[in-house]
C-alpha cells in the first residue's frame, strides 16, 4: 500500500482523478482517497481480490461507471511470498501467478476497450523479473512473464494504447529488514543509496506522458542490476 499510495497521489498531482484499489487495507485506501480529495481531485476506493478472475473485470466496470472512461491503468497489485524449491505447493504457485500476472492481463483486457486513444497502461514489475532470486521462484517467474506481457500488449494494443513497465529496485524494504541487510544492498548499488517511492512515481509520470514510448521496461534501481 505504501507504493500504491505514492502512485495514487502522484497521479492526482499530475491532474488525474484516481480510483484506488485495495484488497484488505480499507483504512489505508480511505486515507489515500481523503488526501487526493483534499487536493481537489476526485477519488474513490474499490475493494477487490484480484486473485479472483471475475473481480478483475468487475473492477474495471466499476471504475468506468464512476468516471466514464479510463486514461491510465497502473497494475501494481502483487504478492511477495517466498516460494523455494522443495517447499512450494502447486496452489501457492498458482496464487502468486493469479495476482502478479493473470490479474494484470485481465485488467488490461477489460480496460483497453474503455480507454481513449493515447491511453497508457503501466505494469509494476520487479528486479526479480530480470534477476534470479532462488527464494522467490514464483514471484520472479511471474514478474519476468509480466515484462514479456508488457511487450506483447504494446504490440497488441498499439497505436491507440501504450503499455510499459517499471522495475523498482530497493525502494521499499520489508519492515523486518535488518540494517545490515540494508547496508549490503546499498553497497551493491552504484549510486550508494536506497531508492525512494518518489523515484518510481517520477518514472511513472514519464511513461504516462511519453507519447513515443511503448513496450519498454524502466529499471529504477540505482544501477544495482548493472552487473
Amino acid at each position: 500500500m505504501r507504493l500504491g499510495r505514492a502512485i495514487s497521489e502522484g497521479l492526482a498531482q499530475h491532474d488525474f482523478h484516481v480510483a484506488v484499489h485495495y484488497n484488505s487495507s480499507a483504512t489505508g485506501a480511505r486515507e489515500i482517497v481523503a488526501a487526493i480529495q483534499a487536493s481537489g481531485r476526485r477519488a474513490f476506493a474499490l475493494e477487490a481480490d484480484l486473485r479472483n478472475a471475475s473481480a478483475c473485470t468487475q473492477l474495471v466496470e466499476n471504475v468506468v461507471s464512476e468516471f466514464g472512461h479510463l486514461d491510465v491503468v497502473v497494475n501494481s497489485a502483487a504478492s511477495f511470498t517466498p516460494t523455494r524449491i522443495g517447499e512450494t505447493t502447486s496452489d501457492a504457485w498458482d496464487e502468486v501467478f493469479a495476482l502478479n500476472l493473470r490479474a494484470a492481463f485481465l485488467i488490461a483486457q477489460a480496460a483497453a476497450p474503455r480507454m481513449r486513444s493515447g491511453g497508457s497502461i503501466v505494469n509494476i514489475a520487479d528486479l526479480a523479473g530480470i534477476q534470479a532470486w532462488p527464494s522467490y521462484l514464483a514471484h520472479g517467474a511471474s514478474k519476468a512473464a509480466l515484462v514479456h506481457l508488457t511487450r506483447a500488449l504494446a504490440r497488441a494494443l498499439g497505436p491507440q494504447i501504450r503499455v510499459n513497465a517499471i522495475a523498482p529496485g530497493a525502494v521499499l524494504l520489508p519492515v523486518d529488514f535488518s540494517q545490515s541487510a540494508a547496508d549490503h544492498l546499498i553497497a551493491e548499488t552504484p549510486l550508494r543509496r536506497l531508492g525512494e517511492v518518489a523515484d518510481v512515481v517520477e518514472a511513472l509520470r514519464y511513461l504516462v506522458d511519453a507519447d513515443f514510448v511503448t513496450g519498454t521496461l524502466i529499471v529504477v534501481d540505482g544501477g544495482r542490476s548493472a552487473r
